[in-house]
């Protein structure tokens, strides 16, 4: 016996002698004990150990237990369980897979059915878009929302019924992957409190079952499964579900290799769920690789949505343009109004020692300063005929009168 076994057997024996009062604490114990932990994935590892069967016994004893975590410690060695099933079924040696197997089975008939045996129906209430969550506002949507919450106030919301499900004594080909997708449901469901061995492990098999018999293989450093090993369109969508927590919770690398595995593996099979889920994943990545603590509290990154008041601060209507329209009226009409006043008719047999400039106000307040600095005064030049001294005095007040209208109609612009 191996060194590293010896911790294995005691763990074996230790369970066995406890008092009924002492499950929870022990359960608890457990959570600290990561050598242990390690030792027993060593033995899932290896089909051929003698430790195999008292393990995958002892782990079905947990689970049926009753007590949440020791169901939870069973449930973590999930994803290295199927997948040394899978590597045994490609393989073709079916002897070594027969606790493996039953441990699989018994989780499944027990998850399948509630306390009183009977069969279980699951629902899921598909989220209306008319409700606001941390992914998104309702108000940004339009008049979609305005159709989303005439239909909840119907009552009409969509549930999803999944079950019941049919007992099973035997895996078969037909039921191979009904079976694994559920149980993969299963552990999805408590993925949460899943420590981080476990994520490792399920990326690790995520990439291995996606990428066993293909070329992709030879750039992997996994050697064990030559064969290629079938999957389903559902089973690879639950996957990606469980690969996308994992990447936003510590383990950002390997969930990125697993990711890629799977899309690879979706593109050679044709799968439209599992490219649309893993390529939405995919475009959803930040560009820089996330740095998150394995410490820092579970969960997945997103970015809320702007409140409702910040959106319609800047929000173009109807009324805003309305609004807008009756400025640029108002403006038009003012510059309108002003250029008219200015503009005087005066001929050019009138008008012979002032200098025109239409466009320079500057110089048009100065000839008005000048001209009626020399009203005031009485600055004249000296006529040469009375004849025509008199049309020049005529003119040059018709010319001030004119000016001083202007003036006058252009300050109350």
């Amino acid at each position: 016996m191996l060194a590293s076994d010896k911790g294995v057997v005691e763990w074996l024996s230790e369970f066995k002698t406890l008092p009924e009062t002492s499950i929870s604490s022990y359960a608890s114990s457990l959570k600290g004990k990561s050598t242990l932990v390690s030792e027993l994935y060593t033995v899932i590892c290896e089909p051929h150990s003698e430790l195999l069967e008292p393990v995958c016994h002892q782990l079905f004893e947990f689970y049926r237990s009753g007590e949440v975590e020791l169901k939870r410690f069973t449930l973590q060695y999930l994803p290295e369980l199927v997948w040394s099933y899978l590597s045994v079924i490609a393989t073709r040696d079916m002897h070594s897979s027969g606790c493996t197997e039953a441990l699989l089975l018994g989780i499944y008939n027990l998850e399948i059915v509630d306390k009183d045996g009977c069969s279980k129906v699951q629902s899921f209430t598909i989220p209306s878009l008319s409700k606001p969550s941390v992914y998104h506002e309702p108000s940004s949507f339009g008049s979609m929302a305005l159709t989303e919450g005439a239909l909840s106030r119907h009552g009409l919301t969509r549930v999803v019924h999944s079950g019941p499900y049919c007992q099973r004594e035997t895996f078969t080909a037909q039921n191979r992957f009904e079976v694994l997708t559920f149980l993969f449901l299963c552990y999805n469901t408590s993925i949460i409190y899943m420590p981080s061995p476990s994520l490792r492990s399920l990326c690790h098999t995520c990439s291995r079952i996606c990428i066993s018999g293909y070329p992709r293989k030879l750039q992997k450093e996994y050697k064990d499964v030559e064969s290629r090993i079938p999957v389903s369109s559902e089973f690879m969508v639950h996957m990606l579900t469980a690969i996308y927590y994992a990447m936003y919770n510590g383990e950002w690398d390997l969930a990125c290799k697993a990711l890629d595995d799977v899309l690879y593996r979706a593109q050679l099979e044709m799968f439209p769920e599992p490219l649309l889920v893993g390529n939405a994943i995919k475009n959803m990545l930040p560009f820089g690789a996330l740095k998150s603590s394995k410490d820092a509290p579970r969960s997945i990154q997103v970015e809320i949505t702007p409140t409702s008041s910040r959106i319609s601060r800047n929000a173009v209507t109807s009324l805003s343009i309305r609004g807008h329209r009756w400025k640029r009226n108002d403006i038009s009409t003012n510059h309108t109004d002003s250029v008219e006043s200015h503009k005087l008719p005066l001929s050019d047999t009138h008008v012979t020692n002032v200098q025109e400039d239409k466009h320079d106000n500057g110089e048009r307040s100065k000839i008005q300063t000048e001209n009626d600095a020399q009203h005031y005064q009485g600055i004249q030049e000296p006529a040469s005929d009375p004849k025509t001294d008199g049309k020049e005095i005529k003119r040059q007040k018709s010319l001030r009168k004119k000016m001083e209208d202007g003036v006058h109609a252009s300050s109350r612009v």
